[in-house]
């Protein structure tokens, strides 16, 4: 299979079997938005699912799941700084007026990276390059820049602004004291969520890769800068990591594999917990059919990172069309996103850290001589001290001895009226602003390329060789042929297996080999095929997808087998004796 080709193959098996295709087909479409079909959803879901396995359930002390509304006041995304900097460059064409996304037009016509560029500086190259519209090879205009929110109103008032959020995280920024609580007030905990997010893309043209309205799986992880250390470091530190570092990127070098205990102690990962979630998104992927090869974390640039963030790796997947694509991004967000949502919202979203022993410290305030304020300045006296009293009497200190003289409500005071004294406070914590390291996952790129890295070709046939514990169906039931004591076992084996919790998929109809080739297509694991010894002796046929071997077992120990096989507890050959060809 020619590599150019397999997407165009993959998206004929989507629509023919029931994994995606475009949004409002029967109306031409609406590019950005796609549809998943039976097995897609299947599919979307069990990798929720396993990403769920792996970064909640093994977490679960210290790791919990909610979910908050998908439409925000606009408040919110004014404090979380997206009003004002979630926005791409867009150029029009001044002939047809088609609208482009700016940068992704110079990239695609100079095959050069523009991200990160200013609107100024691309239309700079634009004009300098020659560059033109596409469609009809008329003047572009200006770049200027387009907020890729989704706006809404909350209620029939249209001053109650709203936004449809852009990613998940705001609503556990938001909830994180409520969570905090109600977790006994620890630290380090993570909030997750899966849910819904849109973003109002300029010109989304790669199907399930760049899409309107996604799912996202995100965990916000929280945690005292003054203890970043992740006690989980060492079950994942000789995991080896593909990095395109930052530098790297700059001098056009190529990625690097390290451990894990590498990355962090060179300093190339700056944050533990960040290490250990990029170890755990690579594990993941593996686990979703993406070998070590196939994948890689670039650090982002300075200028290529969101304005939240202080360092950041997107994950990346080899597609055949588009070269590396990211389906995850893992950024330490520090104390951005808190510090925003209190200064916005007036509310205290610090955490009170509790010492171990009471330090007793000393500090110097500023003290006033009353009296002598009264005497000499009798009119402003009590304005003095009034506001003497609100004030901070440490920064009023530091104040007096840089100048000599402190100014309070509108009068300089000099020795004669302040004096520096020693004050000790016994101090039994502290309170900070918790940081926090995001992984991030899009939930239908992750589909998209579970299903590329799983299609492969055998003997002219198309298997989807999903792995076996994610695949949408897992187990097919054929009747050799449509005579009734076969069909009737059949459908006693599939209801057997529905009881058990298996998806199953019955088909009696054509020749046993296209019954094969159907279920192969579709990437079921398993057929279980009944025939006429499968009357005589209950016993069964299965059949591997993979390896097209066959092994034959009563039904009892298809029932007890089959489920330890889905967990990998069992190799396809013990599931029964070998059939010979």
């Amino acid at each position: 299979m020619k590599p150019r080709d397999k997407y165009e193959e993959l998206v004929s098996i989507a629509r023919r079997r029931g994994f995606f295709w475009p949004s409002y087909e029967i109306y031409g479409g609406v590019s950005g938005f796609i549809d998943l079909g039976p097995l897609g959803t299947l599919l979307k879901r069990n990798i929720e699912n396993k990403w769920r396995e792996f970064f909640i359930h093994k977490h679960q002390d210290f790791i919990v799941e909610i979910e908050t509304p998908v439409i925000g006041p606009s408040i919110v995304f004014e404090a979380s700084g997206h009003v004002e900097s979630f926005t791409d460059p867009i150029v029009e064409c001044l002939s047809c007026h088609r609208i482009y996304r700016a940068d992704h037009l110079v990239e695609e016509q100079l095959n050069t990276k523009v991200e990160g560029y200013t609107p100024n500086e691309i239309t700079s190259i634009i004009r300098e390059k020659n560059i033109r519209c596409p469609s009809c090879d008329g003047e572009l205009s200006e770049v200027k820049t387009f907020n890729l929110l989704f706006k809404t109103t909350i209620g029939p008032y249209r001053e109650s602004l709203g936004y449809l959020r852009p990613e998940a995280a705001q609503g556990m920024f938001t909830s994180f004291k409520r969570v905090f609580e109600a977790y006994r007030n620890k630290i380090p905990i993570g909030v997750a969520q899966i849910g819904r997010v849109s973003r109002n893309e300029i010109s989304p043209r790669q199907g399930m890769i760049r899409l309107r309205e996604f799912t996202i799986m995100e965990v916000e992880f929280f945690f005292d800068p003054e203890d970043p250390k992740c006690p989980l470091l060492g079950n994942v530190e000789k995991q080896r990591l593909n990095i395109l570092t930052g530098e790297a990127k700059v001098k056009n070098d190529k990625p690097i594999t390290v451990t894990v205990k590498e990355a962090v102690s060179e300093g190339i990962v700056v944050n533990e917990w960040l290490a250990y979630f990029m170890a755990l998104a690579k594990m993941f992927l593996n686990e979703l059919g993406i070998s070590d090869e196939n994948q890689v974390f670039e650090e982002k640039l300075p200028y290529e990172r969101a304005h939240y963030s202080t360092q950041t790796f997107d994950q990346l997947v080899k597609v055949s069309r588009w070269g590396w694509i990211e389906v995850s991004g893992h950024s330490y967000r520090g104390d951005y996103d808190l510090s925003r949502h209190m200064k916005f919202s007036g509310q205290d979203l610090t955490v009170f850290k509790r010492y171990d022993k009471p330090v007793i410290v000393e500090k110097e305030i500023l003290k006033l001589d009353i009296e002598s304020l009264k005497r000499d300045l009798s009119d402003e006296a009590k304005k003095i001290v009034t506001e003497y009293l609100r004030s901070n009497k440490e920064e009023l200190a530091k104040i007096f001895k840089k100048q000599g003289y402190v100014e309070i409500a509108g009068t300089k005071l000099n020795s004669k009226y302040v004096t520096v004294d020693i004050e000790k406070e016994k101090i039994t914590g502290k309170r900070y602003i918790p940081h926090v390291v995001e992984p991030s996952f899009g939930a239908e790129r992750l589909t998209y390329v579970t299903l590329e890295h799983s299609l492969r070709k055998k003997d002219g046939r198309t298997i989807l060789s999903i792995p076996i514990d994610i695949a949408p169906i897992q187990v097919a039931i054929f009747p050799l042929v449509s005579k009734e004591k076969l069909i009737s076992l059949a459908l006693e084996v599939k209801n057997g297996l529905i009881d058990l919790g298996f998806k199953v998929f019955y088909d009696e109809s054509g020749a046993i080999g296209r019954r094969y080739a159907r279920a192969d297509e579709a990437g079921v694991p398993v057929c279980i095929t009944v025939d006429y010894q499968s009357v005589e002796d209950h016993t069964v046929t299965l059949r591997d997808r993979d390896t097209w071997n066959q092994v034959r077992t009563s039904i009892e120990e298809v029932y007890e087998k089959l489920p330890k096989y889905f967990k990998k507890k069992l190799k396809f050959n013990d599931l029964g004796v070998p059939v010979k060809e």
